[in-house]
């Protein structure tokens, strides 16, 4: 626990980056408002939301303040936490903005491009005393302990690994919605905006939070395979295998091009069952010997209304930067990967209709990456590179 904080009403709170997905926040933030928890006192964007945009916040003499400049909007709005959902190269500076006002965090993931960037935004901001929330949203599932829970149990035997699968569809819109989009580096920055580090990054994070392999000095080594369809200059088909100290196993595969695409699921696999996790869903289908098929669904607890609760001395905080160095980690060794694989022409087509391209068979192909905990080279895939190792 942190030390108990009071504030008189609802807590201020400014987002950064309110477009996009922060729009998502900006809709959260207008719910926890309702509750009476937080109090939206301002904005940080580059083009001032519109009366429209923040409609739901009150008549425009009742708007909270606007401003690019984000420290300075800090200062004036008094805010107590800050809402982080800006280009992935920003964070870390952002971050520590805060930090040195004493502004407690809820950063997005990916919490930095690269890991010696998250290693200066998670120091600073313990130097500085605040609190930071990483978010990874599924990690507030309450699945995420249930299945824990059931594996210390042994209710699926001795866990043999964990795979994870994820096969998303996006169209050629997707890497023009900034100009970060789909980019490794961008004016000598790292970005990293690629399938396994941003849009499907929860896959990765919550199969390593299934194994409890969570901090950096969990992980021994990583296996990569990058490669895209789409023409970009980051990932857009990949897979990744992480071994543990513990000598788990922990394969993630995932795409943006998938002929039919489903929800993303995490697969624990045990000598006498498995469980299955739709961390979207909050749904978890445990198949087990000698029993039928047992699903529950979970319930989930909000990360800005776990950090308020948390500041008030009632809750423990749920996604700490620590706790999310294992995941650094695969970020790391993406980025130090040679640049991922055009895939030949003849390995995708184009989904006119929806302007996307199309991986032939990889739906199948992330399925048994998840199934097996082998790589797309293991599997036979003829386009798959060779696959790079990092410790």
């Amino acid at each position: 626990m942190t030390s108990t904080t009071s504030y008189e009403g609802p807590v201020p709170v400014v987002l950064a980056g309110a477009r996009g997905h922060g729009r998502w926040h900006l809709q959260n933030i207008r719910r926890l408002q309702d509750k009476g928890l937080v109090r939206l006192a301002g904005i940080c964007e580059l083009t001032p939301l519109t009366g429209e945009e923040l409609e739901d916040f009150g008549a425009p003499g009742e708007l909270p303040a606007q401003s690019a400049d984000f420290g300075a909007l800090l200062d004036s709005t008094g805010a107590a936490i800050a809402v982080i959902c800006t280009p992935i190269p920003t964070h870390t500076d952002l971050a520590l903005t805060a930090a040195a006002r004493g502004v407690h965090l809820l950063l997005e993931k990916p919490p930095a491009p690269s890991y010696a960037e998250f290693r200066r935004m998670a120091d600073g901001v313990a130097t500085a005393g605040v609190v930071c929330q990483i978010g990874f949203q599924s990690l507030g599932s309450h699945a995420v302990p249930a299945i824990r829970e059931l594996v210390a149990q042994g209710t699926i035997g001795r866990v043999d690994g964990i795979g994870g699968a994820g096969a998303w569809a996006r169209a050629e819109e997707y890497y023009r919605r900034a100009p970060w989009a789909g980019r490794r580096r961008m004016n000598g920055v790292d970005v990293l905006d690629g399938v396994l580090t941003n849009p499907l990054a929860h896959a990765v994070a919550t199969a390593l939070a299934l194994d409890g392999a969570t901090r950096a000095e969990d992980v021994t080594g990583i296996e990569t395979e990058l490669l895209r369809a789409n023409d970009i200059e980051s990932d857009d088909t990949s897979c990744v295998r992480v071994t543990t100290t513990a000598g788990s196993r922990i394969t993630v595969a995932a795409t943006l091009c998938a002929e039919h695409p489903g929800d993303p699921y995490v697969l624990v696999h045990g000598t006498s069952g498995r469980i299955t996790f739709w961390y979207k869903q909050d749904r978890v289908l445990v198949q087990r010997s000698g029993h039928g098929p047992q699903e529950y669904t979970y319930a989930r607890t909000d990360l800005l209304e776990n950090l308020v609760e948390h500041l008030e001395g009632r809750a423990e905080l749920l996604v700490a930067p620590e706790s999310t160095g294992a995941f650094m980690k695969v970020v790391e060794a993406i980025r130090q990967a040679p640049d991922p694989l055009a895939l030949p022409a003849d390995a995708w087509y184009l989904e006119p209709e929806e302007n996307r391209r199309v991986v032939h068979g990889v739906d199948g192909l992330v399925e048994a990456a998840a199934d097996t905990l082998a790589l797309y080279s293991e599997l036979g895939a003829s386009w798959a590179p060779p696959k790079e190792v990092s410790t």
